[in-house]
């Protein structure tokens, strides 16, 4: 399932002086399980466990890569006055040169001098701050979750009306197999006759007991009307499932294969070319189910 969702804020650190700005960014990309990779700044490394335990709780499967990016911004600044004096006895020297005009300082201009004004960027130290900050930047991820759940929601709406519509194929193809074998009784007599015949001509004559065993294959490789219900159970079974909701993806996968395995045998006991079309469809329509069921949650 994919989707992407950034949500920024801000936390008072309580000292009167500093206040956080914090901004999540998850992005969230197909996958089969649930695959996490966070980039935490410096110190914060602590926070993963308790996302990761977070995300859990929101997704169940996906690739995603989570970002925290916080900065420190200060109120209060000090001004570097050993510079100022550097720069001040410096435009004297030079006037005296008379390599500058003289002419008075200005302040936005010294203030403008890269390490004039100096802000305090260290992290809190005082634990009970740390931790109210932590608590803030969980609070910032549940509220990430949210637009990025909803996004992927959106995708698998759009995801179930893609799984119904190649669940209605299958079900048609289904009635078309079963309706075609209904139809052709003689191409399966003849079928049988061929076979009949092939075993009679074995030497040594086989008994009657043998013979009555291979016709009795035979006419069970012949009948598909136990496969085209299996295959009913199957589709009514991922009906289910989509209408249901929820984590069903595993689900939906297995039972793909069990689709994939009537489909075989249905093309494996066709009698006509008519059947194994309708087989051969069958294949490719539960192959693109599959496909589409990879990126269900």
């Amino acid at each position: 399932m994919t989707g992407y969702a950034r949500v920024e804020g801000t936390h008072d650190s309580g000292d009167g002086a500093a206040q956080w700005q914090w901004s999540w960014e998850v992005k969230s990309v197909n996958g089969k399980g649930l695959d996490i990779r966070f980039r935490l700044p410096g110190g914060f490394d602590a926070l993963e466990i308790p996302a990761r335990k977070l995300i859990g709780t929101k997704l169940g499967r996906g690739s995603l890569s989570v970002s925290l990016m916080l900065s420190r911004q200060t109120t209060s600044l000090t001004v570097n006055r050993e510079l100022i004096e550097q720069i001040l006895e410096l435009q004297g020297t030079l006037e005296a040169e008379g390599k500058i005009y003289p002419s008075p300082p200005r302040l936005d201009s010294l203030l403008s001098v890269r390490g004039i004004l100096e802000t305090e960027e260290e992290p809190a130290q005082d634990p009970a701050q740390k931790e109210a900050l932590i608590a803030a930047l969980m609070a910032g991820l549940e509220t990430v979750l949210k637009p990025l759940s909803d996004m992927r929601g959106e995708e698998g709406a759009h995801l179930a009306n893609m799984l119904t519509a190649h669940l209605d194929t299958l079900a048609g193809l289904s009635k078309a197999a079963k309706d075609t074998a209904d139809l052709q009784p003689g191409q399966q007599r003849e079928r049988m006759k061929q076979q009949i015949a092939e075993i009679l001509e074995q030497s040594p004559p086989v008994s009657e007991e043998r013979l009555g065993q291979e016709l009795a294959l035979l006419a069970t490789k012949a009948d598909i009307r136990e496969e085209v219900d299996r295959l009913d159970a199957h589709v009514a079974a991922c009906r289910d499932l989509v209408n249901a909701g929820g984590v069903i993806g595993r689900k939906l996968d297995f039972i793909c294969q069990e689709l994939n395995r009537e489909s075989n045998t249905i093309c494996s006991k066709a009698a006509s070319l008519a059947l194994t079309n309708i087989g051969l469809e069958l294949k490719s329509t539960v192959e693109q189910f599959r496909e589409q069921v990879q990126n269900v949650e």
